[in-house]
């Protein structure tokens, strides 16, 4: 079998590997299987087999294998959540979030319609700064006052969130705020807990009696190369989203609690090279109710779920460019050694890729590096920066949720598989029958990864065909 291609391969290559293709018979099935996967831009392959047998006299009643396949193997979807990586498996991933946080705002998916009337906010919180950098200030009335530089920037401009002053940027705090950053969510719902409890007048163990606070996060890059997070945070009663909390947890109340937990929240970090430093959230907190109905409302459900989704298929591209696999080495883990001696895979240099980018602006390749180094002190080894020079130190999940907040990502999945089968079963004849009377024995090996060139051509026009028909539907979206 042809190695898959990593790359775009030119048109004669493709070309050819289509005729070498079509030689091998049953053509139509070599589009079938890349329209299955969505065009997914790196499909793993598989070896084996599928039967269904009747349960009572193990008759098989329909039997798939590669062996029948032109290519003698069957392409499943890769599943990366990375739009940069695949766009065809990340947009399924964004629309699975988009339903995850949608039932957890207006209900749905297993959630009562009832947390429409639960008091809920939408929760910005940002970094804090370590150092000016290029981007537009504006006065407490909104009105726009250009940059510190003195000019006014371009939303394209590449200059936009690189310091001012580079040789004085708290390049160090940075890296180790993105590192530590979701240690702080957590602190933050801990003292969120802790002020709804003292507003209403109960102890912690009192107020798990009588409410829960339920949120669903996403982290995002900001220009700077700092992440910060957009949430949903809901009270329920205390078994979870079908009771409403007590009248007295309002929304009043839960915005002050949100204010005020911000402002509690610090973090320590000893190091004997840098110091000690205190970590805490950014001045700036944006905390606005949800609107459940109405054209206009400023912050509908519907919305919020929508850019929750746009930002969990997102790394740190945007600042790194396409530097979105780890640098450090896989075989010594970043150490450049092996058995006493300089790690044959990388020659001893630990990485596995440059530090840099060509489309990189100096300030994302200073980030990378600094992580880099950092990663090489003994008192932050717990926090694997190398490993995470790719994503600026950040090391969390660029989505969560606390677990009576709605759905699973898993339980979405597991109905998308039921439907799925429960269409093959029709194709094939077996609807009318009852599940308990058929049996599914399958075998699987892993072959690799990737297309052949010619496949990859047809993958591209799959890619081009769905980027088309979801920018139509938008379009016609946005025109209603």
């Amino acid at each position: 079998m042809t190695a898959p291609s990593p790359t775009q391969p030119e048109i004669g290559e493709g070309v050819r590997d289509l005729l070498r293709l079509a030689s091998l018979g049953g053509i139509e099935r070599v589009p079938a299987q890349v329209e299955r996967v969505r065009g997914c831009t790196r499909p793993i392959q598989l070896t084996g087999y599928s039967a269904t047998l009747d349960v009572d006299t193990g008759e098989p009643l329909h039997v798939f294998t590669t062996l029948d396949e032109p290519t003698g193997r069957m392409l499943v979807p890769c599943g990366n959540r990375r739009a940069s990586r695949c766009p065809s498996c990340s947009r399924l991933y964004a629309a699975d979030t988009f339903q995850l946080i949608r039932a957890g705002i207006c209900g749905g998916k297993g959630i009562p319609e009832s947390v429409r009337s639960h008091p809920r906010v939408f929760v910005t919180l940002t970094p804090p700064s370590f150092g000016p950098v290029h981007g537009e200030l504006t006065t407490p009335a909104g009105k726009r006052l250009g940059c510190r530089c003195g000019e006014r920037h371009t939303n394209d401009d590449t200059r936009l969130g690189t310091p001012l002053s580079p040789e004085t940027y708290d390049y160090a705090g940075a890296v180790l705020w993105n590192a530590h950053a979701s240690a702080l969510w957590a602190r933050f719902t801990t003292y969120l807990r802790r002020e709804l409890a003292a507003a209403l007048g109960l102890t912690p163990k009192e107020l798990r009696a009588v409410l829960r606070v339920s949120f669903a996060k996403v982290a995002e890059y900001q220009k700077r190369g700092l992440v910060h997070f957009h949430a949903v945070i809901r009270l329920d009663g205390p078994d979870g989203s079908d009771k409403h909390p007590p009248a007295s947890a309002s929304l009043d109340v839960l915005t002050q609690a949100v204010l005020d937990a911000r402002g509690r929240v610090r973090l320590t970090v000893d190091s004997d090279a840098l110091g000690e430093r205190e970590l805490c959230w950014g001045k700036e907190i944006d905390v606005r109710e949800i609107a459940a109905f109405g054209k206009g409302a400023p912050l509908t459900d519907k919305a919020v779920a929508g850019y929750l989704a746009k930002y969990v298929t997102k790394g740190a591209e945007a600042i790194v460019g396409n530097l979105d696999r780890p640098v450090r080495c896989p075989s010594c883990r970043g150490t450049g050694t092996q058995a006493d001696a300089d790690c044959p895979a990388c020659e001893g240099t630990g990485k596995n890729a440059p530090l840099t980018h060509p489309n990189m602006t100096r300030h994302a390749r200073q980030m990378v590096r600094t992580a880099w180094d950092l990663g090489a002190l003994p008192e932050l080894a717990h926090l694997n920066l190398r490993k995470w020079a790719h994503m600026l130190g950040f090391r969390g999940h660029f989505s969560t949720k606390s677990r009576r907040y709605s759905t699973t990502l898993g339980a979405l999945r597991d109905v998308r598989r039921a439907w799925r089968t429960a269409q093959t079963r029709a194709q094939l004849g077996f609807a009318d029958r009852d599940e308990t009377t058929l049996v599914v024995e399958s075998s699987w090996a892993f072959l690799g990864t990737g297309y052949t060139p010619g496949e990859e051509l047809l993958a591209a026009t799959v890619r081009e065909q769905r980027a088309l028909a979801l920018q139509l539907k938008h379009e016609g979206e946005a025109s209603q």
